[in-house]
């Protein structure tokens, strides 16, 4: 301890032995009666959770008080004269403890106390409280538990737009299609103004609900620089990182088990949850629910000063809304889905359980489509890597009216039949 704690925990004991220095030693029984108020009384012990003082400690206190000359020194708490040193284990053991440990970094305490029985380095008898070990191990800069502490100090980048950031929370349950669905929420919002760029709720946590929400923020928003999104498995579908990496946007990830570096979302997830969550009073289908939403980040969060930077967000954001990068009208066509198909002879392809008719020459041809879930009307079949258009819905009834080719046409066959009705070897 510290000169001046000690002091602190000289002059509280000081204060609890002061009513007993003045009473006589003819005088026990009021001295007794001082004792039992002392002892059931409820203190706030310096540098302790303990309350209550036994009666020997007090008497120990006056004793040492009065022996002393009444000199307030005495009451000081003495250092440990084997401070540093291990009191259940002698040198020798706990260097061969110590050296098991190394051994087995990754055991628990209780497993590592079993194998220095079981190697008789510690008798089988041996007891001693986990929090003893840990010190022990600690001393020694071995506790497996022991991690680097990190600055884990606040940012915020210069300019919106700079850094996006996006994460997933799980939503109440929504009425669909007379059911019960859990809902969740993909919610992005600029680092930099707190701007929510775009919130939604959907029935799926998969990558199409995340580039649905995305793709809505870069229409109204514009382009990020950096796109700073959970370590979940969707977001690192190929997809996405393409997309990303074709538009100009870094796409990194959050450490696992590290939510310090998304504290910005996770700050608007908790506000969603006691600001707009709390308020349900019953179940919403989906549609309303992203009502709900919309309507409290345009009326309110939007409009309302940020705790944190002392501005409306949107006030923030439109600051700079000259520096914006827009995004590109063909924004789908940056995260469309991949498929292999191979032509059939009729130059049909089947995609999605729909029928479509691919440019003539494709035929019997093994080529890979792009296309977009949400706009089937546009799928674009490459061959080679080399663009060959776009497929187009098939038309059965408007193939049957189509003249074929004359090499069609004169396609000769050996088939004899149909003279069932002709003058010949019959009649």
């Amino acid at each position: 301890m510290t000169k001046e704690e000690r002091e602190k925990v000289a002059a509280f004991r000081f204060s609890v032995i002061y009513p007993l220095l003045d009473i006589g030693k003819d005088k026990w029984g009021e001295q007794t009666k001082i004792l039992d108020e002392l002892m059931t009384k409820e203190w706030n012990i310096p540098f302790t959770t303990r309350s209550s003082i036994s009666k020997p400690t007090i008497l120990s206190w006056l004793r040492k008080y009065e022996n002393s000359g009444r000199q307030i020194e005495s009451l000081h708490p003495r250092n440990r004269g084997d401070a540093g040193t291990c009191r259940i284990m002698d040198g020798e053991t706990e260097l061969a403890f110590i050296n098991l440990r190394k051994q087995f970094m990754k055991a628990s305490v209780p497993v590592l106390l079993k194998l220095a029985r079981e190697r008789n380095i510690l008798p089988e008898d041996f007891k001693a409280s986990s929090q003893t070990i840990y010190r022990i191990l600690k001393k020694h800069g071995l506790d497996r538990d022991r991690k680097k502490q990190e600055d884990m100090l606040k940012f915020e980048v210069e300019l919106p737009n700079d850094l996006w950031q996006s994460d997933c929370m799980h939503g109440p349950y929504v009425i669909h299609e007379g059911k019960l669905r859990k809902s969740f929420l993909f919610a992005i919002i600029d680092d930099h103004s707190r701007l929510i760029t775009h919130a939604q709720f959907y029935l799926k946590e998969n990558i199409e609900s995340f580039l649905d929400c995305f793709k809505t923020a870069l229409v109204k928003r514009g382009l990020p620089r950096k796109l700073y999104t959970d370590n979940g498995a969707y977001f690192k579908s190929h997809k996405l990182k393409y997309g990303c990496a074709s538009l100009g946007i870094v796409l990194t990830f959050a450490k696992p088990y590290r939510p310090q570096g998304k504290g910005k979302i996770e700050r608007f997830n908790r506000t969603i949850r006691m600001e707009v969550l709390s308020a349900l009073q019953k179940d919403h289908s989906l549609q309303e629910l992203n009502q709900i939403l919309f309507h409290f980040l345009e009326e309110d969060y939007h409009m309302r000063k940020h705790s944190s930077t002392r501005q409306p967000p949107m006030e923030r954001y439109l600051k700079s809304v000259s520096l914006l990068r827009s995004a590109p009208p063909n924004l789908s066509d940056y995260f469309r889905k991949r498929a292999r198909r191979t032509v059939g002879n009729d130059r049909s392809v089947s995609i999605n359980r729909r029928l479509y008719e691919a440019p003539i020459g494709l035929a019997g041809q093994k080529v890979f489509l792009l296309y977009d879930e949400s706009d089937m009307s546009r799928v674009e079949v490459f061959l080679d890597e080399e663009s060959r258009g776009f497929l187009k819905p098939l038309d059965l009834n408007a193939n049957s009216r189509i003249r074929r080719s004359p090499a069609e046409e004169s396609v000769q066959t050996d088939y004899s039949g149909g003279a069932l009705f002709c003058k010949g070897e019959f009649s």
